[in-house]
């Protein structure tokens, strides 16, 4: 009998049938990456149903020298929840730990299990008048503990910030089946090194998040959603810092090319120009008022936007004039993926540089890799106010449909060095996974790759938590 049907006996044996999944066919739609980029193997599904029973799975496996791969709603862009191909390793889904523990309202707090989906967390916290900060496109899948191990951003860190920032405790299983118990949401807390920070975006190699104390804030009470039309980066950028001089009530300010805003009203049925006229930039901004003492968001956007029409920064605005406009103009911005998706092959970058400089990078940047690559068509568009943009790179037209397959060894890493040379990080909310593990290395310093080895090799000496993924870790004999 091999070590890993060892561990599914026992785990059948100590927590019933459902406890272990087995059928290929309901295996199958987890042993792939959100983008199908990844493809793994798996001899089966351990489905623990509370933290004690994810403490005796990681503790059976560890007897057993058997690796296992922390999943929740599977929406990674890097792979990073993906089996080995080879079916060294079982998956560990984290997703019937659902419970929405407690909701503190007049904490500001959220105590939820890894399992619960950000879009359940919402409605938990608006039925207290609260909200929890932070949303994303896959909020109908992607689960607490998977943004919690990505440290996953979104569209609101301009105010709020990463899931780091958002994070009061959490309570996690280490390698060796011991139990974290961090969730006590102290604000002093001086006793040593930060094992919640350590797990937070660890992309579970260091530990399984089993559940989380998260910040809430007051529910919102009323929201404007402008758009506006720009001649460039630079114009976006100085529109950000005036706003934000004058309130800090902006949640979120996208920027968008022209070419991205005419991929989605080509292949997204039923969307439509928020503005007419050419325009060769856009900003999508949302402001919002938490209590009927504060100043109508779409009276506070129009007030600050008049100055901004009359020096000719921005060239044209509309504001949206019910919630079903508003979520029209979010739909144009939530939908260039799928629309570029429909448009050919492109390989996609998730990268940061520092907020002044991303102007110039957005422009340049995009030349640069056109210049080196004929044929193809760069671009980006993203969250222009905290640093990061998602840089796509098109192919030529009539490539084959594997074109991202055979040229992302030569072009991301030309897009990855640009990205260094102007002071950021080639991994701004996506993680490293298994897709950037080589680049991260390539472009780190030594220090890094020395500490974050070392930092694995303490939590995970047998490297049986997620292997493979962040930092690469040769495995151990389990008689080691």
């Amino acid at each position: 009998m091999t070590a890993q049907q060892k561990v599914i006996d026992a785990v059948r044996a100590r927590f019933g049938p459902k406890a272990a999944l087995t059928d290929a066919d309901v295996i199958a739609p987890w042993l792939n990456d959100w983008r199908g980029r990844y493809h793994g193997a798996a001899a089966a599904i351990l489905q623990p149903d509370s933290t004690e029973a994810v403490a005796a799975m990681v503790t059976l496996a560890g007897q057993h020298g058997v690796a296992l791969v922390p999943q929740g709603g599977n929406t990674s862009m890097v792979g990073g929840a993906t089996p080995p191909e080879d079916g060294s390793a079982l998956i560990l889904s984290l997703r019937r730990l659902n419970r929405v523990r407690r909701i503190d309202a007049a904490a500001n707090l959220a105590e939820v299990e890894a399992g619960v989906i950000l879009a359940d967390l919402h409605d938990a916290a608006l039925a207290q008048g609260r909200r929890f900060p932070l949303t994303l496109s896959a909020k109908g899948s992607a689960t607490v503990g998977g943004l919690v191990s990505t440290n996953a951003g979104g569209t609101q860190v301009l105010r709020f910030g990463t899931m780091r920032g958002l994070v009061l405790g959490l309570e996690a299983v280490l390698a060796d089946g011991s139990i974290h118990g961090g969730l006590a949401a102290l604000k002093k807390d001086n006793r040593g090194y930060d094992l919640n920070q350590l797990l937070i975006g660890a992309e579970g190699t260091l530990g399984v998040v089993t559940a989380a104390s998260l910040k809430l804030v007051a529910a919102v009470h009323a929201r404007a959603v402008a758009w506006i039309g720009l001649a460039s980066p630079h114009a976006g950028l100085e529109l950000l810092q005036r706003l934000e001089a004058a309130t800090d009530t902006i949640e979120s300010f996208e920027i968008i090319p022209a070419r991205s805003l005419g991929a989605v009203l080509r292949h997204i049925p039923g969307t439509r120009a928020p503005l007419s006229g050419d325009h060769g930039w856009h900003v999508l901004i949302e402001a919002v008022a938490v209590s009927a003492e504060q100043e109508a968001p779409a009276q506070l956007i129009e007030r600050l936007l008049g100055p901004a029409l009359e020096s000719g920064l921005a060239e044209d605005a509309t504001i949206a004039a019910n919630e079903a406009q508003a979520e029209a103009f979010w739909k144009l911005r939530e939908s260039i993926s799928e629309a570029e998706r429909a448009s050919g092959p492109a390989l996609q970058h998730d990268i940061s540089v520092p907020v002044a400089a991303m102007p110039d990078f957005m422009i340049d940047g995009a030349k640069a890799v056109e210049t080196r690559f004929p044929g193809v068509s760069a671009g980006a568009f993203g969250h222009l106010g905290d640093g990061n943009v998602h840089f796509h790179v098109r192919a030529p037209a009539g490539s084959a449909a594997d074109w991202a397959k055979t040229h992302s060894d030569v072009i991301s890493p030309f897009v990855h060095d640009l990205v260094v040379a102007a002071g950021g990080s080639i991994s701004a909310e996506h993680g490293i996974g298994q897709m950037k593990r080589d680049e991260l290395a390539r472009l780190s310093s030594s220090a890094r790759m020395h500490a974050l080895a070392a930092i694995k090799r303490a939590f995970d000496p047998r490297n049986l938590l997620n292997p493979g993924k962040l930092v690469f870790l040769a495995p151990e004999r389990a008689d080691q």
